[in-house]
């Protein structure tokens, strides 16, 4: 009990799940323990043991640094000597220490360390505020266990292999963890794997069962086990090993593992053994080393100063030349033309007898003299302007979040003027286009379509298409929601609940013509959900923790309507609801039987429940692709018009779910119950889908009762964002972990996905493929996935050809994770890219980390445009790294998206701004102030050319030492810079409404 809060935690959810808690058993992958790649050995509860001093893992710290304070000086050196300009300074400086030089040496070379030393600052400034970072993350606090039963807090960074820790709700796991025990009896946890997956509904883990029990601090003294596993690797979803505790061996799983920075939500605490830790663990084993970026003006900068240099040999070759031809004819019968010179006791740098090689040492002193051409103060003008151009981006308020208090910040300075330049953004969705915010906004109860929110969808949809007959509606319906929502009797904003209709609320529901079909639908959403209720002491409100955000919306709505869910047993569900009869609210308990809880394949849940009346219910809620087709003849009455209203819903953007249900008869249930229990408890291979296979007879016969409209909130601005970056010839990509019906209807409500347009839609979801599967021939399936994709790419390809002629329609391309992976195979990701490219969207779904990377660096190394990547959480990390500008977004979870972009905004919406006024500016002054110097340099490099043709080529300059050295430096520095910073061709108003 914690912050005044009673929740239920002595509950054996193993028993009511019916998938995910499972008997593991050694087969499969366990025989490869010990062998190459699971060789980890880890002693429980002796970290400082000898063995874990002769295996030497990496201790838990983390950096996300460029340098380190050993690397600094070497690796800061490299990336300013790569700079060709720079590296031929240096090489000028070492010749002004010989008598070649026209000027003095110091002066050739303060210069240059000024400029060096200035940007090596720079960078190391900006490196350090990484490294703060970093200790923020290492310093972070976890309960240890120090010995004798006794738990101490101590720093991420002092964890090690082999040690207890103990997680409390809410916390972020240090290190990979194998899950020991729980607040639960049996072991469960629920994870949240925002930060590494992108996913906000929970995962269910388990720890074995030998270990529940240690779930007490005073349990651990005299626990021992040795866990052999695998070695690091980057797959997420995989875990292979065993433990011997007791004398005893048992398999070990995915189930039992706990990833670095995911989240423990919905449990009091966990303990657990540190397995993986700093970057061993499996998050920053997808992650990859801080690239050096540079832009592509600084690229193609390099080139006009190789076109210079050029120049620069040329006129230093002529000079030399005519200096030689000069140099020889200086004594002529013995008169000297040039006497200045005493040609007649000269060294051999005049020496006419010498002429040639006079000639050619001149012409290193010429190099030297006309260096003025490539201008040394450059690169470190730019450095200046970038992070002067930074300090703008950071202080704009137009792109500062005021509820989260967190401005935009440009972590690094080098890719301003890139922002100006994007062609292609691959974004993330879950945090970044979404707010991870579900609210039931509408539902279709007995063929009756109830709310009146209008949606994003469709108030954009309003916007674009200019229709005046849709444009009142959807005004009349803003103004009817508006009254409902100003009335007095209304209440404060609800975090999940967005649904207006004076029919239903307020107890209103009772005088519809079918009260009895909206009971039945608000209490099947009151009781199928597997969400644990917790009440506040105090003011007896009711807050419920899910699994996913879509499950806690319809409790949230029961509640809000009258059926409100407030405590769950180990066997019974109890709520208070409306009794239509007394029209008093009345209490009512529901003996809990059976959760089947969902998954992708099955695409539904049901719980099995008896009332107070001894009446066996199944209540069912699904994906209408699965739920239409289990219905009973008797029970499709409200079919046509729940199917009307569901399209109609899809087109608002909105995720639904079919509400069903069916009466059940104790034998019928019994026979049910005893084939079930069997299968539960098999230890068999195929033991999931004999559930799956029980469940299903059980699922049919079903009565349609209605459907839900839940939509998954944007970021405010979203929409009109993507459509203004369109408007800007800027593609949007939407990488994703989320499933195919997801994303999509993500992409209309962001429109990213328009009315009209045709999907081009690749997935390895067909017979052929799911028969091969069965079977288990790896090798087959990977030959028929192979084929399937490349034919449906060129399906899409033929496609596109076929519609370039008369009508132009525009095309979006979806494809889910499995085909990716072959489509980013080298003999196919060309045809990929190809097809990609014509396609106005497109949208990857169930992306994973490595899979976004690597389409980030198809596109572009394939198109050899600007990449733009957006993303907030771990996941996206590589996807980052590997863009030409990383884009994260500092949201309300985590940071590692954040710590390793390029520029940080706290809603995406900013990202107009960056680009089209940001990013507009910076390029325009970049190119203007690099035109400039080249300009001012070329001209006063020809002054001193000019001066040489008078003075015979003598290497001599025609003006002071100092001013020579200062004027790129100093003298002539700050209109080109203040030209970089504060030139505006247009105002911030007119590049949003023009770009």
């Amino acid at each position: 009990m914690r912050g005044g809060k009673r929740s239920m935690i002595k509950l054996k959810f193993s028993k009511i799940y019916s998938f995910a808690c499972g008997k593991t058993t050694f087969q499969r992958d366990h025989s490869r323990i010990g062998g190459h790649g699971h060789s980890r050995v880890v002693v429980c509860n002796e970290a400082d043991r000898f063995e874990g001093g002769v295996l030497s893992y990496v201790d838990n710290s983390v950096r996300s640094t460029k340098y380190t304070v050993a690397t600094f000086l070497p690796k800061s050196l490299f990336e300013q000597f790569r700079r060709v300009a720079n590296f031929y300074f240096l090489v000028a400086g070492i010749l002004a220490f010989t008598k070649l030089t026209p000027y003095t040496a110091v002066s050739a070379i303060l210069p240059l360390s000024i400029i060096i030393g200035a940007t090596m600052v720079k960078e190391g400034i900006e490196d350090w505020r990484r490294k703060k970072q970093d200790i923020e993350v290492n310093n972070r606090r976890v309960i240890l266990h120090k010995g004798d039963g006794v738990f101490e807090y101590t720093e991420w960074k002092n964890l090690k292999v082999g040690n207890i820790v103990k997680i409390m709700k809410d916390e972020f796991f240090p290190a990979d963890l194998l899950l020991l025990s729980s607040s639960y009896e049996d072991a469960v946890c629920y994870v949240e794997t925002m930060n590494l997956d992108g996913e906000t509904n929970l995962k269910l883990k388990q720890g074995l069962e030998a270990t529940s029990s240690l779930h007490e601090d005073f349990k651990f003294p005299d626990f021992r086990a040795v866990i052999k596993c695998e070695d690091p690797n980057a797959n997420l979803y995989s875990f292979v090993g065993s433990m011997e505790f007791g004398e005893q061996k048992y398999p070990l799983s995915a189930q039992q593992l706990l990833l670095r920075d995911s989240k423990l939500r919905n449990t009091d605490y966990v303990f657990g053994a540190v397995i993986f830790t700093g970057h061993d663990t499996k998050v920053i084993q997808n992650s990859t080393d801080p690239p050096s970026k540079r832009s592509k003006i600084e690229k193609k900068m390099d080139k006009i100063i190789y076109f210079l240099f050029c120049v620069l040999f040329l006129i230093a070759f002529v000079g030399s030349i005519l200096f030689g031809i000069s140099t020889k004819r200086d004594l002529d019968n013995g008169l000297m033309k040039r006497w200045y010179l005493r040609p007649d006791s000269s060294t051999i740098f005049f020496d006419p007898k010498r002429a040639a090689a006079a000639a050619i040492f001149h012409s290193l002193t010429a190099l030297m003299l006309y260096n003025f051409f490539i201008p040394i103060s450059l690169y470190f003008s730019i450095e200046i302007v970038k992070v002067l151009q930074s300090i703008f981006i950071n202080r704009d308020i137009h792109m500062y979040y005021e509820e989260a208090d967190k401005p935009a910040r440009a972590r690094t300075s080098n890719l301003n003027e890139e922002l100006g330049q994007v062609d292609t953004i691959l974004s993330d969705k879950t945090g970044t286009l979404t707010c991870n915010s579900m609210e039931f906004i509408k539902c279709s109860v007995a063929g009756v379509a109830y709310g009146r929110g209008v949606t994003e969808v469709e108030q954009a949809s309003g916007r674009s298409n200019g229709s005046p007959i849709l444009h009142e509606h959807i005004n009349r319906l803003e103004s009817k929601s508006n009254e409902i929502r100003d009335s007095p009797d209304r209440k404060e904003p609800i975090k999940g609940f967005n649904f207006t209709d004076e029919r239903i609320m307020n107890g209103n529901w009772v005088n519809e013509p079918h009260a009895d079909v909206i009971q039945k639908f608000f209490r099947l959403l009151a009781i199928c959900h597997t969400a644990i209720p917790e009440v506040d002491e105090e003011t007896g409100n009711v807050s419920y923790e899910a699994e996913s955000p879509d499950e806690a919306a319809f409790v949230i709505a029961s509640r809000e309507v009258g059926f409100k869910f407030y405590k769950r047993t180990q066997t019974c569900l109890s709520m208070y609801e409306l009794d239509p009869v007394s029209g008093n609210e009345v209490e009512r308990t529901y003996k809990l039987l059976n959760v089947l809880e969902f998954n992708s394949s099955r695409k539904r849940m049901s719980v099995i429940v008896k009332d107070e009346g001894g009446i066996i219910f199944l209540l069912c809620k699904g994906a209408d692709s699965v739920m239409f087709e289990r219905l009973a003849e008797n029970g499709r009455r409200f079919e046509e018009k729940t199917l009307e209203h569901v399209r109609e819903y899809a087109d608002a953007g909105l995720r639904t779910l079919i509400l069903a249900y069916r009466e059940l008869d104790e034998e019928e249930y019994k026979q049910f119950d005893d084939k079930f229990s069997e299968v539960k408890n098999s230890v068999a291979a195929d033991r999931e889908t004999l559930i799956e296979e029980v469940s299903d007879k059980m699922e049919r016969n079903l009565i349609l009762l209605g459907a839900t409209a839940v939509e998954d909130k944007l970021q405010n601005g979203v929409p009109d964002c993507i459509d203004k970056l369109a408007q800007a010839k800027i593609k949007v990509w939407v990488l994703t972990g989320d499933k195919m019906e997801t994303a999509i209807n993500i992409g209309f409500s962001c429109c990213l996905l328009r009315q009209g347009m045709k999907q081009i839609i690749i997935h390895l979801e067909i017979p052929e493929i799911q028969a091969l599967e069965k079977v288990g021939d790896k090798r087959a399936i990977a030959k028929a996935s192979r084929e399937s994709v490349h034919h449906q790419i060129s399906e899409g390809a033929q496609l596109l050809s076929a519609s370039r002629g008369a009508c132009q329609q525009t095309f979006a391309l979806i494809i889910d994770g499995k085909s990716l992976t072959y489509a980013l195979e080298d003999n196919m990701k060309n045809m990929f890219l190809e097809l990609a490219s014509h396609c106005a969207s497109v949208i990857c779904c169930r992306s994973s980390p490595k899979q976004k990377a690597l389409v980030t660096r198809l596109v572009k190394s394939g198109t050899g445009k600007t990449t733009l990547a957006i993303g907030d959480g771990a996941n996206d990390v590589g996807m980052l790294q590997e863009a030409d500008v990383g884009i994260g977004i500092s949201g309300v979870e985590g940071m590692q998206a954040v710590m390793s972009s390029d520029i940080a905004i706290a809603q995406f919406r900013y990202l107009e701004r960056l680009l089209l006024v940001h990013g507009h500016w910076c390029y325009r002054r970049m190119s203007s102030m690099i035109c400039y110097f080249f300009y001012k340099n070329i001209t006063f490099g020809f002054t001193l050319f000019l001066y040489e043709v008078y003075a015979s080529f003598s290497g001599q300059p025609a003006y002071n030492d100092w001013f020579l050295s200062l004027y790129s430096v100093f003298f002539s520095s700050l209109p080109v810079i203040a030209l970089g910073v504060l030139d505006q061709d247009v105002s911030a108003r007119y590049c949003l409404k023009v770009s």
